[in-house]
């Protein structure tokens, strides 16, 4: 099994949302937006979607207020389709999604994966469909698509092989999920995605203004520090000198 990371976009967002000790308001972050894909002997798997290619043109028309939040920089190629295309793979060639939850910059690009089967927590699935979906961040139509969701608690096992298991760590959203991987080579990967946004936050017990519930976000981080001390390679939701730092594209782990 082989696993690529790829540029679901970047984004510009006040440092002080993500860092409690930034007292500068106007000061902002980088932020990458990533997604990745494992090349299974079984099928293709990719582990979110990023942000929709509108985006980098027209933030406000896709998002409304949130773009003013949330700001893509870059142009239109920096998505999880151009990126799939320089791997010589195309929407349809994706079996599954595993979506780590439902804010629009880790599920923008679902509706191009009409072949694919999704998988999302049970409880991820329940916060997005709720009456104040609007206020926490979800939008229908990021989401909500004709494709098949199929939703699953902590430990599912994607492929039936122990090579890809979901995680439940809920603390940024209700069902926010990672997704543990198992390499030859590499060895143990755990993707974090907004679990961890910054590294910074783990190794700090940082929490972040846009968290859901602070004390299942700290919960997590034990969880993640637990399987980091086991050997697994912890990749963040959006830490910029990591992801300079990883593997991208063509150049994959294995």
């Amino acid at each position: 099994m082989k696993m690529h990371i790829l540029d679901g976009g970047r984004l510009t967002m006040r440092k002080h949302i993500f860092v409690p000790e930034c007292n500068d308001k106007t000061e902002m972050l980088k932020l990458p937006v990533i997604a990745v894909l494992f090349c299974h002997s079984k099928g293709k798997v990719l582990f979110d979607t990023g942000c929709h290619p509108s985006v980098s043109t027209d933030a406000e028309g896709r998002w409304g207020k949130l773009a003013k939040v949330m700001q893509p920089i870059g142009d239109h190629s920096n998505n999880v389709i151009n990126s799939l295309t320089q791997l010589g793979l195309t929407p349809s060639d994706i079996d599954v999604v595993v979506n780590s939850h439902f804010h629009p910059d880790h599920c923008g690009c679902n509706e191009f994966f009409t072949n694919a089967r999704f998988v999302v927590h049970e409880k991820e699935l329940e916060a997005a469909r709720a009456e104040n979906a609007a206020m926490q961040g979800y939008m229908p139509k990021e989401w909500d698509h004709p494709m098949p969701i199929e939703t699953c608690t902590d430990g599912h096992d994607i492929m039936n092989d122990g090579l890809l298991i979901t995680i439940g760590l809920p603390g940024h959203t209700p069902g926010m999920m990672g997704l543990k991987a198992f390499l030859k080579n590499t060895g143990r990967i755990l993707l974090a995605s907004d679990a961890v946004s910054l590294r910074r936050n783990l190794d700090n017990d940082e929490v972040p203004k846009n968290t859901w519930d602070a004390e299942a976000l700290l919960a997590s981080y034990k969880v993640i520090r637990k399987n980091e001390n086991e050997g697994a390679m912890v990749i963040c939701g959006h830490d910029d000198a990591q992801y300079h730092h990883l593997r991208r594209g063509v150049e994959a782990y294995d």
